[in-house]
């Protein structure tokens, strides 16, 4: 997890003009990404606590609030080290089918995703060049199926790097698509393609920020690692 920026002021006049303040606001932002719910759940959720909010206010502070926390938030350590699992899998909006590409590390955090129209060579190589970009590096390893876009974006970009192929090994990136299609069964889809990426963006970043990594086995090392990240979590939002 990265370290919180230095510059909150546009936001923080944000949150001091609403008339709720910044905790309820988080709170109801990190219900929304973090967790499986509906905004008419969350909207119930924060009634039980004595909050009256509609779930139209709470889309609206997701939209506005949340890819800011998310900044701040942020994971931002890349290493020579790392490793690179990399997949893709079909969204549909309004009966079109796009690709939605990501990239995990072997920690199982997601790097990135982009949202594509076609599936190839092209689009690979779009998203191994912002993997560069915001990496700083490139990877020990890429690991993916056997898609042959990836092995020739690959030699275009970084041929000294080891890429394996292999439908089983790509389980890490495979298994990253769960939380996104868990959250699209319950919005009961998604509404449209200028908003997904935003959405995306977002929620992966607050996924990261509260999941342990694979490396985290015990119970009471998850235990740590989340009130460490609730902790965080409270700083970057302004809600401490």
């Amino acid at each position: 997890m990265g370290m919180p920026s230095r510059n909150y002021e546009h936001t923080d006049r944000e949150l001091q003009a609403n008339r709720f303040p910044p905790q309820i606001i988080a709170h109801a932002v990190w219900l929304h990404f973090r967790f499986p719910l509906s905004l008419r759940l969350a909207e119930e959720m924060l009634l039980e606590r004595g909050v009256v909010v509609s779930y139209e206010t709470i889309r609206r502070w997701a939209m506005k609030f949340g890819p800011d926390y998310a900044r701040r938030a942020r994971r931002n350590a890349p290493s020579r080290l790392d490793i690179w699992y990399l997949d893709e899998v079909v969204i549909t909006i309004n009966g079109e089918k796009r690709y939605l590409w990501q990239a995990v590390d072997h920690e199982g955090y997601v790097l990135d995703e982009i949202v594509q129209i076609h599936r190839n060579t092209k689009a690979a190589r779009r998203l191994l060049t912002r993997l560069l970009r915001k990496q700083g590096c490139a990877p020990k390893r890429i690991i993916t199926d056997k898609l042959g876009s990836y092995a020739a974006a690959r030699r275009e970009l970084m041929s000294k790097v080891e890429h394996r192929q292999h439908k089983r090994l790509n389980n890490r990136a495979e298994n990253s698509h769960v939380p996104i299609r868990r959250r699209e069964r319950m919005m009961q889809g998604f509404r449209s393609w200028p908003g997904l990426p935003r959405f995306v963006s977002t929620f992966s970043a607050v996924r990261n920020h509260f999941v342990p990594s694979h490396t985290q086995r015990s119970a009471l090392s998850t235990h740590l690692r989340r009130l460490s990240a609730m902790m965080q979590w409270k700083s970057v939002t302004g809600a401490a």
